[in-house]
Parts: structure tokens; sequence; C-alpha cells
């Protein structure tokens, strides 16, 4: 399965990370998650904020409540030999943080994802076949996360608690699903253009992008493919501690 292919094209995910979530999800609307360029005094984007004010109630988040502290993510839809490097960074610098699989990856990448258990990371379910859930009936929905639940629990004994909805597409039924299933859901306050393996962003600009956009209570979204993101996770974790943050 190539992850490349269910991804968003690249423009819809810069519209999703550039534009404020400003409809009310509604029951079998798909809205497309974006924190928006305005922030507040604390430098929050004000999208994120606001999703968190709408959808706090069905467990739905894009920011986390300590405002002391950043929370690393990686979306892991398939694999291209820069997760280990990530790992190694992450056990240097002490820093756990929370990969998304789909069911893809928690198949192929055996020894990768029981490197994750083993060195204390949270594992989060990206949906089985990385379906969008708005456009599934309750049942696929369900079957769509419950699927891969099950599987992980199996396979590795674990027991996943987190969801990120693929492409960062909701609506307001697929969050009363995820919440129904015992999850709950993680957007992100915090990204950058980084999956397009063919075109990765330039190191110095990424990192510097990264620590000015930086914000307590942060969600950043990574992706494990990126060898900008695996070359700067290093420097990025640094500057995020010297700038006060617990990472």
């Amino acid at each position: 399965m190539n992850y490349q292919k269910m991804l968003c094209s690249g423009l819809a995910c810069l519209v999703l990370l550039m534009c404020p979530c400003r409809l009310t999800a509604l029951a079998g609307s798909a809205v497309g998650y974006g924190q928006g360029t305005q922030v507040n005094q604390e430098n929050i984007p004000l999208g994120a904020l606001e999703f968190d004010t709408q959808y706090a109630k069905y467990g739905a988040y894009a920011t986390t409540p300590d405002r002391n502290r950043i929370i690393i993510t990686f979306d892991q839809g398939y694999e291209n030999g820069y997760t280990a490097q990530i790992l190694d960074t992450l056990k240097e610098k002490h820093v756990t943080a929370v990969f998304f699989l789909t069911g893809d990856y928690a198949r192929k990448e055996t020894d990768l994802v029981s490197r994750m258990i083993a060195e204390g990371h949270v594992l989060g379910n990206h949906g089985m076949t990385h379906a969008s859930l708005p456009l599934l009936d309750e049942q696929s929905a369900r079957e769509e996360i419950m699927s891969l639940h099950d599987y992980v629990n199996e396979k590795y004994h674990y027991t996943m608690q987190y969801f990120r909805c693929p492409c960062g597409e909701y609506s307001e039924q697929a969050l009363k699903i995820i919440q129904s299933c015992g999850y709950r859901t993680v957007f992100w306050s915090g990204a950058h253009v980084d999956w397009l393996t063919d075109r990765q962003p330039d190191p110095s600009q990424s990192l510097a992008k990264l620590t000015a956009s930086a914000h307590g209570g942060e969600i950043l979204l990574l992706h494990s493919v990126s060898s900008t993101n695996a070359e700067i996770l290093g420097e990025l974790i640094d500057q995020l501690r010297e700038k006060g943050y617990t990472v």
C-alpha cells in the first residue's frame, strides 16, 4: 500500500495547515481541520483554540492544557528509512513522542513498533486503512478504528487511546463515534509541509519556522518520512527547551 497516494494532495494539505476551522462540523459533513496563521498573545493559533472550545466535549483537542509543554507527534503511514534515526534522537534527548500508526505500518514495521513501545513512546491510532471517517457510515467508521485497535492489542499487547483523523478530515458525528470507541481525538496546533519526500523543505528554514511558531500547549505534527525532520529533530528539541518548554 502506497501511503503517499492516501495522503491529501499537497494543495489540500497546505489549506489544512493554513486555514482555521471556522465551520461547525455538522453530522455527516466533512470539515478539513486547520490551525490557521493568526495567533493570540501566547503565540497559540486561534484555529486550534477554536477547535478545543467547540469539540472538547467529544474528547477532541488540538492543544494540550499544560501550557508549559510541547508534545511531539509523528504520523506513521509508511516507512521511508528515517524512523530509527528519529527514535535514536528521541532516546538521546530523553523525549517520548506519540506515533500514530496506520494498519499497514503496524503490520509491516513490527521491529520499529516494538521499539517504540519498549522505549516508552505512545502509540496512536491513525485508522486501519487511513480512510476519511466522515465519508464512512457508522459501522464502517467503527471498523476503521477498532480493527486496528484490536490488531495492535493482540499483536503488541498494547492498548491505544488516541486517534488522529486521516488528512485532518472530521465531522461532529465522526468525533462522537471516536469517543464512543473509547478514544480521544488528537489534532495539532503546529506543523509544516514535511510529507513530500521529493520536495523536502530546507533544514535551516524548517528549524527556524518550527521554533518561531512554538507555543505552550503545542501538539506538533511531524511525519517520519521526512529527511528534514530526521536531520533537525535534535536541534529542534534543544531549542524548544531553551525557550523554557518541557518536550
